[in-house]
C-alpha cells in the first residue's frame, strides 16, 4: 500500500463499515494511528534553518533523501512541516541513524 520508506510502511489497516451517499454500507480502509518513536539512542546533529530554504533539501543533504523531510518533522514535533523552515535562524534536530526505510 504504501512505499516500503514511507512513514506508515508497515502500520496495520483497519477497516470501518460506514454509511454511504446513498445510505447503503461502504467500507472504508485505513491505516491505524502511527506513534513517533523516541529518538533514544540515536545520534542527533543540529541545523540552523536560512532563508528561503526548503525542508526537502535539508532532508537530501543529511538523509540522502528528499523524500524523508518527514523525518524531520517527527524529530522536531511538525505537524506542519513548513513550519520547520518559516523562521530563519531556526535549529533543527536532525536524527540520521536509521535511514533507508528502516
Amino acid at each position: 500500500m504504501f512505499e516500503p520508506s514511507s512513514r506508515y510502511a508497515g502500520l496495520p489497516v483497519a477497516e470501518l463499515t460506514v454509511p454511504g451517499p446513498d445510505g447503503e454500507p461502504r467500507t472504508v480502509r485505513y491505516v491505524t494511528r502511527r506513534f513517533v518513536p523516541p529518538p533514544a539512542g540515536t545520534p542527533l546533529v543540529t541545523h540552523v534553518v536560512t532563508q528561503g530554504e526548503r525542508l526537502d533539501t535539508i532532508a537530501a543533504r543529511y538523509l540522502a533523501d528528499p523524500t524523508q523531510f518527514w523525518r524531520l518533522c517527527d524529530a522536531n514535533s511538525a505537524l506542519r512541516p513548513d513550519e520547520l523552515v518559516e523562521t530563519p535562524g531556526r535549529v533543527l534536530v536532525i536524527a540520521v541513524a536509521g535511514i533507508g526505510g528502516a
